[in-house]
């Protein structure tokens, strides 16, 4: 009987000792004070919050109307997708808060940032570039001016010791870098590769983003996580583009992404050497966004091509809403069941999705994951 009573003891012993360490495992990505690590967002529409619902733009770089938000809000927020974003799902997977965008902040002075989530600053149509949609949008140097102002703030708050750490174990994610390579192919004005070429053109963009990269490093960020280009070519708003009228891909932005996209990795893994501290996370958003729409079945999805909300071939036209230039526009009736939401944006059952790999590392390119960057030092 002894000995069974002691069996028993040992094994309540031992299985308590283990949720200690799970919970120790699990509090190891929280700092002394038990919160996670803050999220700053830069970028365009693919992590916009509803920035540009602030600023005296038109309709094409908005989404503050129906049916934008319609399967997890319920009304629109100003996020171009029927629900939550990439970004979104990151925070929830962190642990905190959905990250509020900075001109709502601004616009209800709430500038308390000891216990926030972050600060969100990507703007839809945005490019690392000033000329790209330039007077529409909040190109990404401001959006860098808008961060200089948050991280003095902070530093009133805290104190230069306390907000430098904050700075130095946040997250900073960028989605940045389409609208610079769509937008000519939008507006018909490609001429502009070829009077400078596309490396050139490229460079140009990498160098405008590498700038902010520094500038952020600077300030006291050491943690950053980056998704590189789509197949651009693919999106259904540039399908509609081909010349042959057959839907096919548009050649010359796949390759420029493609382009960009080696460089960037380059200048990542050179900013690695370079930068004491510097950690970053890049997520292969190209070859998941392809692998979905060629074989959206084996995501569970139906649709790979066509969006689920605009009008034309493919729902290329980007009228969904109905409040831009083109009034009429068609709407599924199921939106997880497609890859794009409207001709230039994905849905929320993607987007979630992509969060997913992003955190895990499953479609990782050599570097960190999320998770690793949020629970390393």
């Amino acid at each position: 009987m002894a000995t069974s009573l002691s069996s028993k003891f040992y094994f309540l012993l031992l299985l308590l000792v283990s949720q200690i360490l799970a919970v120790a495992v699990e509090c190891r990505r929280h700092d002394k004070s038990g919160v996670s690590p803050p999220i700053f967002i830069f970028g365009d529409s693919f992590f916009d919050s509803g920035n540009n619902n602030y600023i005296n733009t038109t309709t094409l770089d908005q989404a503050n109307f129906w049916p934008y938000g319609e399967t997890f809000f319920k009304f629109p927020t100003g996020r171009f997708s029927d629900g939550r974003h990439i970004a979104d799902f990151i925070a929830e997977f962190a642990k905190v808060a959905l990250v509020p965008p900075f001109l709502q902040l601004k616009s209800e002075n709430r500038f308390n940032y000891n216990a926030a989530a972050g600060v969100n600053f990507a703007s839809a149509g945005a490019g690392a570039l000033v000329q790209t949609f330039q007077g529409s949008v909040i190109p990404l140097k401001t959006q860098l001016k808008f961060f200089k102002e948050v991280s003095e703030r902070l530093r009133h708050q805290e104190g230069k010791t306390v907000s430098k750490k904050t700075l130095s174990r946040s997250i900073y994610l960028f989605a940045i870098g389409t609208n610079d390579y769509i937008s000519p192919f939008l507006t018909n004005s490609t001429s502009q590769f070829e009077s400078i070429g596309t490396n050139a053109y490229v460079s140009f963009v990498i160098s405008n983003l590498t700038s902010v990269i520094k500038d952020v490093y600077k300030i006291g960020g050491r943690k950053f996580g980056f998704l590189n280009l789509g197949p651009l070519g693919c999106l259904p708003a540039l399908r509609i583009l081909d010349p042959k009228g057959k839907g096919q891909c548009i050649k010359q932005a796949t390759e420029l992404a493609q382009l960009h996209n080696e460089v960037l990795y380059e200048v990542l893994q050179k900013l690695e050497k370079e930068m004491e501290g510097f950690k970053y996370s890049l997520y292969d958003f190209n070859s998941a966004l392809k692998l979905r729409m060629d074989y959206p079945l084996k995501y569970g999805l139906r649709e790979g091509k066509s969006a689920c909300c605009g009008t034309g071939e493919f729902r290329g036209v980007f009228s969904c809403g109905g409040k831009r230039v083109v009034k009429t526009f068609q709407l599924c009736s199921v939106p997880k069941d497609y890859v794009f939401w409207d001709s230039l944006h994905l849905t929320e059952s993607v987007y979630k999705q992509m969060a997913g790999e992003m955190w895990s590392g499953s479609t990782i390119l050599p570097s960190f994951n999320l998770k690793q960057l949020f629970q390393s030092n």
